[in-house]
């Protein structure tokens, strides 16, 4: 098998992962309006002093049995948390993650690919690996302690928390299809490569 054809396979095979690890934060983009309608119904009610807006017989999950203003303010940074969990992978394939732009601008298409392939295999890797395998026991026990609100708000605690482990996956899917797709693009002959123009 030739340099070219390793090459070429890695780079597909990377940037499927890449797919995989962004696809919940393409679609969960819907969730900001979501978000944005729950701020203003919480700053609405807040404004009419209302307190609990409804009340059912069967325990949904989350809800619980109520749905007062209490709740209304706890699904926000519920939301908050899902966004950023799920959109981490998202904005790695997209280029769209912080970093330091004025230097990277200075550098080769090359070098930046092998700063991104280091700075993956020895940072990104490793924090989610360890942020997935702790946080699981962070939501196992949230599950056991029946973990909610003190206040009257959302009930099953452990569900919001099980984006923890859920986002270091969906990272850590997406990190390592960039390591295949950047040492793909390594092996190529081609030093003029750029890594954004091979996502697809």
């Amino acid at each position: 098998m030739s340099r070219n054809t390793i090459s070429a396979e890695l780079t597909k095979v990377g940037n499927a992962l890449l797919y995989v690890g962004a696809l919940p934060g393409r679609y969960g983009s819907a969730l900001i309006l979501i978000l944005v309608l729950v701020v203003v119904f919480s700053v609405v009610g807040a404004q009419f002093s209302l307190s609990e807006l409804a009340r059912w017989e069967t325990s949904v999950p989350l809800f619980g049995n109520h749905l007062s203003m209490t709740g209304i303010a706890e699904l926000q940074w519920h939301i908050f948390s899902l966004l950023v969990m799920l959109s981490g992978a998202y904005a790695l394939r997209e280029n769209r993650h912080i970093r330091v732009d004025v230097a990277s601008a200075r550098f080769s298409p090359r070098t930046r690919i092998w700063i991104d392939l280091l700075g993956d295999l020895f940072f990104l890797l490793p924090f989610f690996a360890i942020l997935g395998w702790y946080s699981l026991a962070f939501v196992e026990m949230s599950f056991n302690f029946g973990e909610q609100s003190n206040a009257g708000g959302l009930v099953d605690r452990y569900l919001v928390k099980a984006v923890l482990p859920i986002g270091s996956a969906l990272m850590l899917i997406a990190g390592v299809g960039r390591i295949l797709r950047n040492i793909g693009l390594l092996l190529t002959h081609d030093s003029s490569v750029d890594s954004e123009e091979n996502m697809s």
